[in-house]
């Protein structure tokens, strides 16, 4: 089957009329090609470059050296290329001939063998190129007779549209880079010039070119150094191309894909929050490639988002355990970023704690420190009753101090915490102990056929309470059939009242005393307790009618002494009734108004408190008489005891 031929160029660009060209290649450019193994007598053999390259428009020089075996002393030697095949049984299209013949239509004018065949030269020269023309050539020898061969060896032709740019698969921002541009030289008649364009913000760029010839093809190579930036992302870089003598321009551009570490941009959301609201954070951040978004809270992962820059978090219903340092960070394979913001949450202060001791003995110092968590910080105050005893403002908590407690410090104290969100509050109670101390109703009463004693004491602990008669030498404690006590219970402050009652029966000695004692951890305290002899239990013992009686008997007793005394003093005594009080028909004499009012209050004071400490004292001796001044006083209501 014959293979098609390739197709007509439909297009070529406009190239100048190339100068003719040699019989055969320069002879530098030959003596590159190493000789074949057939020029020293060996079997058939090629050798060309296995590629080679060259820009539309232009021409390529395929530089080529075959050999035969030496015993074939052919008298002419002819050559023609192929293109596809080196088959002539394929019937590939003829690209060149070294004597006259057809040639494929695609080639006619554009391929020429240019090397002579009877010196062992192969060479071909291909121009102007267009895309079709690029593949696969061989090329075939011809001796005569049966003495043609064609080599396996081949050239592929590549035809380019732009010159090759060679760009590093990463820029990375801060690490220098080498961009190359490869532009093909193949062509004799065309010498290349290379620039760069779109270097001049580039920062330390550097350039320099060289040429390559590898296997016999050649290339300039242009070369870019520089160190790129984070903001040179996007900027066009282009390897123009230029001939001397011809209308022919080619440029290769390439916008750069700098790539960093990624860097957060912004995180949002509020600084304080309430509590029970719902909270919004955001964050926005670039990198290169793009970054793997995480919020944090502390090294706790709340949420994160793989190739994004913006992730957004939200907290429905914040309390105060939400509050913290949340972190976004970005992060590629160049490195980490992160940034934070403080969410504070404000709430209503908790129920107050305390710390400190409530439990002291009178006269150790008191501390007592009250405290309650809430934000914004409260207002916490330690009041007693309406009396404020602490208070410490936008402060967590307050410290209540007693130098020296006493027992009158004992009671209910109230811990209050409050800020705009609310209020909260704590009642404690301050237990101060203390020894017993006896109250004021501690004493001794007649009553009947005997006497009643009461011993009360207040203390805390619970005091305990017993009767001492030094003069019986007997202790009297709870359990005897003659004592009972009584706890009415605790009263403000934890204090307990004790109260004992010893009944004393029978005649009471003048000379029996009762002592009343109490104790706990802390002390003691003793007391003797006032006991009434029965001479001064008269009143009480006589009752109120007795007592009238025996008033009367006294002021007639104080009448009669007093007369005897006037008479005596002035030899004609007597004993003048005494005129009633006015109203009644009589007006006392005032010089005796303050003895009689004197005498009169200390015996109805006996009287009237039924006790004494012994005797009646005797009353006090009258003054002189003196004369009367002014407008006499206002009479008793009692009588009055008058000496003429």
């Amino acid at each position: 089957m014959t293979r098609p031929p390739p197709p007509r160029a439909r297009w070529f660009r406009p190239a100048p009329a190339m100068r003719p060209v040699a019989a055969a290649l320069p002879t530098a450019l030959l003596l590159l090609l190493p000789l074949p193994p057939g020029t020293s007598g060996g079997p058939w053999a090629a050798w060309m470059p296995p590629a080679v390259a060259g820009l539309s428009g232009t021409c390529v020089a395929v530089p080529c050296r075959f050999g035969y075996p030496e015993e074939l002393r052919p008298a002419t030697v002819h050559g023609l290329w192929y293109f596809g095949s080196p088959y002539p049984k394929n019937y590939p299209p003829v690209v060149a001939r070294s004597r006259a013949g057809a040639v494929h239509e695609s080639f006619t004018g554009r391929a020429r063998l240019v090397g002579d065949p009877g010196v062992r030269d192969c060479s071909l020269l291909l121009g102007p190129l267009s895309p079709e023309l690029a593949g696969k050539y061989y090329f075939r020898g011809d001796l005569g007779g049966y003495n043609q061969y064609s080599f396996s060896e081949h050239t592929t032709l590549e035809v380019l549209e732009e010159p090759v740019l060679e760009v590093p698969p990463e820029l990375v921002a801060g690490e220098e880079v080498e961009i190359r541009c490869r532009v093909p030289d193949n062509c004799p008649q065309l010498q290349p010039r290379v620039r760069w364009e779109g270097t001049a913000e580039l920062p330390e760029a550097s350039e320099r070119e060289l040429r390559e010839d590898a296997a016999g093809a050649g290339t300039v190579l242009a070369l870019l150094r520089f160190r790129p930036r984070r903001e040179d992302g996007g900027r066009r870089l282009a390897c123009r191309v230029a001939f001397a003598n011809s209308t022919l321009a080619f440029e290769a551009a390439v916008a750069l894909d700098v790539q960093y570490e990624p860097r957060v941009l912004e995180v949002s959301g509020p600084g304080e929050a309430v509590e029970g609201t719902q909270v919004d954070l955001g964050c926005e951040a670039e990198g290169r490639p793009p970054p793997l978004l995480s919020w944090f809270r502390g090294v706790t992962v709340l949420r994160e988002e793989p190739v994004s820059t913006s992730l957004r978090l939200v907290l429905p219903r914040v309390e105060p355990d939400d509050a913290g340092t949340y972190s976004c960070v970005a992060e590629n394979r160049h490195g980490r970023h992160n940034r934070s913001l403080q969410l504070h949450v404000a709430y209503a202060p908790r129920s107050p704690v305390l710390n400190g001791s409530l439990w002291v003995v009178a006269g150790d110092p008191v501390t007592v420190t009250c405290g309650a968590a809430s934000h914004p910080a409260p207002i916490v105050t330690v009041t007693r009753g309406r009396r404020v005893v602490a208070a410490a403002v936008y402060e967590p908590q307050v410290t209540m101090t007693l130098a020296a407690a006493r027992p009158e410090d004992a009671g209910e104290y109230l811990c209050r915490a409050e800020n705009q969100h609310g209020e909260s509050s704590l009642p404690f109670n301050l237990t101060v102990e203390f020894p017993p101390i006896l109250l004021p109703d501690s004493r001794c009463t007649p009553g009947g056929d005997g006497a009643r004693c009461v011993c009360s004491a207040s203390a805390i602990p619970e005091p305990a309470v017993t009767f001492d008669l030094p003069s019986r030498n007997v202790t009297v404690t709870e359990g005897h059939r003659d004592y009972t006590v009584t706890t009415p219970g605790q009263g403000t402050g934890g204090v307990v009242t004790v109260t004992g009652i010893l009944t004393l029966r029978g005649t009471l000695d003048p000379r029996l005393a009762v002592l009343c004692s109490a104790h706990n951890p802390h002390g003691s305290v003793r007391q003797q307790l006032r006991f009434h002899h029965p001479g001064g239990l008269v009143w009480a013992k006589v009752g109120p009618v007795g007592a009238v009686v025996a008033f009367a008997i006294v002021i007639a007793l104080v009448c009669y002494l007093s007369q005897s005394r006037r008479k005596k003093a002035t030899g004609s005594p007597e004993v003048t009734p005494v005129p009633p009080p006015p109203g009644q028909g009589g007006d006392p004499d005032p010089e005796l108004r303050p003895l009689q009012a004197r005498w009169l209050r200390g015996a109805v004071g006996r009287w009237a408190l039924g006790v004494g400490e012994g005797p009646a004292a005797p009353p006090e001796p009258a003054p002189p008489p003196k004369p009367a001044r002014g407008p006499p006083e206002e009479p008793p209501e009692y009588a009055e005891i008058r000496v003429k």
